[in-house]
Formats: structure tokens, sequence, C-alpha cells
């Protein structure tokens, strides 16, 4: 690497060989190359290239081959790094057709620049998009067995900054589970499209070649997918970009999910918190300055790729509504980074999501501290649900209301004494003939109150069998809904 190469020095999300490896610049370089070597196969098995020319162009594709750092520079001379390319590959064609096949012929024939960058770029996102579906299986299977493992494990729900109501440390779990799957579903779901247009997307020099054979464009262009492992594509779409907005969608949404799933960890970490702790390893989480320090890193990294994913996500779509004639000027051109750039921010973050997830440790009992914080008033509304009926009206007001006051006051005393306030007031308004010790005292449990929680946890899992993995107790096991 020159001493000027970009490292990756200021993106730590996404500085790491795996990622460079499957979205550098030599990756573009290499699936470029593959593009050119298949089509050269796919025309000589069309009888449309001479024989033994693909083995030819195949040998002279060898990435390195050729300098990307010089390609990249002479890229300005026809916009595109397809252009300076094909000069360098017709060389080593030549140089390599030692008995004098003809193996030049079967190089970009009857192409465009922009069938073979749009069909590399498919070839380099379905290569990404695999590694982060193999990541993203692992971080969802973590969080299934944390969320089978955790299905009864009391802690505070928090609304708008605030304790709200009792919830599992199981459903939490599973509700990143849920975000993180969705989008990987969508992920899932996607083509990537061979392109094969022409030069105004007509297929007219396809034609043209094939004029005198069995063969036809069409024909030519599904073989090509066959051969890339791509999807062939009903028809070419140059200025039809849903292939590429709907990847960048995609991305978009697996970084959303990653985002919120390190949202929280990062909030739940903090030691005044202190629910979970991410998983420790030599070197990580260290300051520069303060020898004490465990910072959460891996939430920091996944966190920063998801704040940096909108905008990218975002030039697509605007690349995409102006390109404008039958191919596109500079349009084009703004894809290919924040392409780019969401593939790599996606392939840092669920990289370090896997790692989060997967060892992500959790302490019931700092949960249950923080849950007893609120003390019974956290059950207010159960016990309104619950109390409210039995109540007579008094002064005009309805049960509901006078149990609304009995709150009031409660939070008109200092925060360590509201717990008995509240038990005191309660009890006041409420005589043991009407809510006998035994109902209150079930009506002030937060095990009691936790709604649908397991079979919100169940349905989640469930839905998704796909991206829960194998190797954990069914739902049935460890809670079932009612009904």
């Amino acid at each position: 690497m020159s001493l000027d190469a970009d490292a990756g020095l200021l993106s730590p999300v996404s500085a790491a060989p795996s990622v460079a490896a499957l979205t550098g610049d030599r990756a573009v370089l290499a699936a470029i190359l593959d593009v050119e070597a298949g089509w050269a196969a796919v025309l000589e098995e069309a009888g449309l290239a001479p024989a033994g020319s693909s083995a030819v162009v195949a040998a002279a594709a060898e990435p390195g081959r050729y300098d990307v750092a010089d390609i990249a520079v002479r890229a300005q001379g026809g916009a595109n790094p397809v252009i300076p390319l094909l000069a360098d590959l017709r060389r080593q064609v030549t140089a390599l057709d030692t008995h004098g096949v003809g193996a030049a012929a079967a190089v970009h024939a009857s192409l465009t620049s922009q069938d073979v960058l749009d069909t590399a770029l498919m070839l380099v996102a379905r290569n990404a998009v695999g590694a982060v579906l193999a990541d993203l299986g692992r971080a969802t299977a973590a969080l299934a067995d944390l969320s089978a493992a955790h299905s009864t494990t009391l802690c505070v729900g928090r609304s708008l900054t605030q304790h709200s109501l009792p919830y599992t440390f199981g459903l939490r779990a599973a509700q990143w589970f849920h975000g993180l799957a969705a989008a990987g579903r969508q992920l899932a779901g996607l083509g990537f499209p061979v392109q094969f247009g022409g030069a105004a997307g007509t297929l007219a020099a396809g034609s043209a070649l094939t004029a005198n054979s069995a063969a036809t464009p069409f024909n030519l262009a599904d073989s090509l997918a066959a051969h890339l492992g791509l999807a062939p594509a009903a028809a070419p779409w140059p200025t039809n970009r849903l292939p590429v907005t709907s990847l960048g969608n995609a991305l978009a949404a697996v970084l959303d999910a990653a985002g919120k799933t390190a949202a929280d960890v990062l909030f739940l970490s903090r030691p005044e918190v202190a629910e979970v702790a991410e998983p420790r390893a030599a070197g990580r989480g260290v300051s520069s300055a303060m020898p004490q320090k465990q910072n959460p890193v891996l939430s920091v990294l996944v966190r920063s790729a998801a704040l940096q994913a909108p905008q990218p996500a975002a030039q697509l779509h605007l690349a995409a509504a102006n390109f404008n004639d039958e191919r596109p000027d500079g349009a084009w051109h703004a894809e290919w980074p924040a392409l780019r750039q969401l593939l790599a921010l996606a392939l840092g973050a669920v990289g370090q999501l896997q790692e989060l997830t997967g060892g992500l440790q959790v302490f019931p009992a700092a949960m249950r501290r923080n849950l007893d914080l609120a003390g019974p008033l956290l059950l207010a509304e159960g016990v309104a649900a619950a109390v409210a009926p039995l109540l007579a009206d008094r002064d005009g007001l309805g049960g509901k209301q006078q149990l609304q006051a009995v709150v009031d006051r409660t939070l008109q005393v200092p925060a360590a004494d509201q717990a008995a306030a509240y038990r005191r007031y309660l009890r006041e308004t409420v005589p043991e003939d009407v809510l006998p010790d035994s109902r209150l005292a079930e009506l002030l449990d937060p095990a009691g109150y936790l709604g649908e929680s397991a079979g919100i946890a169940h349905r989640i899992l469930a839905a998704y069998p796909d991206f829960a993995g194998t190797d954990r107790p069914h739902p049935d096991a460890i809670g079932a809904p009612r009904g």
C-alpha cells in the first residue's frame, strides 16, 4: 500500500481487511475483470468468439496484472474506470494470445462501460451482502438465545427517558432481534441483476453481433447472469435504478436496526445503570488519558455507522431521480461512492454487532435494582385498571380520578419516601374490605404486570426462524403466550 493510500484512518468501523477485500478498489477491479472474462466465455459458448479466446481473456483478467492507482488516475479521461482498464486488458490479451486465436475480438464486444460497471457493482454488492447476512445471522441467533435465557428476567421499561412499566430483558432482546431480522429478510430478498443494454440501452450492437446466430442479445444477457451468479434482468436498466436504491434501502435498514441496538447498549452500560456490559478483549475500550475506563467501543462503532448511513442512502435516491436521457451524466457517477460506502458501513457495523451480541454480559440484579427505584408507582396503571371499578363515586370523583389523586399526592413527597407514601395513600383511599392486602400485594408485584411480554417475544422469534438459529430451546419451552 502506498503511503498516500486511504486505509480508513478516520473510518474505524469499516477499517478492516475483510471489508477492504469485499468493497475496496481491488474488489471493484476484480469484479470488472470477472464481467469481461465472463462475457468472453458467453460469446465463445454461443459461437460468437473464436475457440480458445475465453481462456486467454480469463488469464489476462488476473487482477494482479493491473495497477489500480494508475487506472484510477486515467479514469478521469473517460469519467469511469472501465475505459482505461479495457485498454490494459486488451494489451494483456494480445500479449497472452501466443497461438493467435484472435482472443481480442471477445473483449467487450457489443458492451458499453455502464453494462460492465453496473454488473461489476452488482457482483461486489452480492459478495458484500452475503458477508453481511452471515454476520447478521450470528448476531440475531445470539439475541434469540438472550431472549430465551432472560424470558422472565425483570427490568424496567422506559418511555421518553422515564421509567414506564415493568418489562423483561427477554422482550428487549427480542425487539432488538425483531428489527435486525426484519431488515435482514429485506436484504436477503434482494436480486442482483446483470446489466446489458449497449450504448443507448437498445441492444443495437448486441443485435448486430447475433444477426447470423441462433443467439439473441437476451440469451447472451441471461447466460452472463448465470455465469456470474447474478439475477437475469427482464430488460436493460441504465436509467431505472431500483436495483441500486432497493439495495441502499435494505442496507440502511440493517444499519438503523443495528444502531438502535447499539444505542440501547450504550445507555444500559452506563455505570449508573450497569444492566449490561460489552464483552471484554485485550486493548479494547481503552482511553488515552484515563486508565480505569472501559469504553463500550463496539457499540460506539456500530452507532457511528448507523449515523452515517442516511446520507449515502439519500444520495442513491437523489442520483436515481436525476438520471436524465437514455444514459445519464454525473448522476450515475454519484452512485458509486455512496453505494460502496453503505456496503462498507454495513460490513463493518454488523461485524462489530455479532461480536457485541455474542458476548454481551447481562446483570439481572442491576436490572431489578433499577426496576425498584420507581417502587410501586410503576404499577399505578395496573392498580387503576383493577381498582377503579371497585371504588364508589366520592365527591363527584370517579375511581380513576381518585387513584390519580393518590399518585399526585405521592409525587409531592421526596423520591426516597414515595414507595411508602404511595402504599399509605392508596390504603387510605381504598379500604381493605374493598381491596384485601393479599390482592394489593399481587397488584404491586411487577412480575404480575408484564402483559403479553412472553407472547410478544414468542411471536417475534417464531416469525423469523431463519434468523433465530437452531441451537436453543423452542419458545414454547420458555414461556408460551396465553390463549
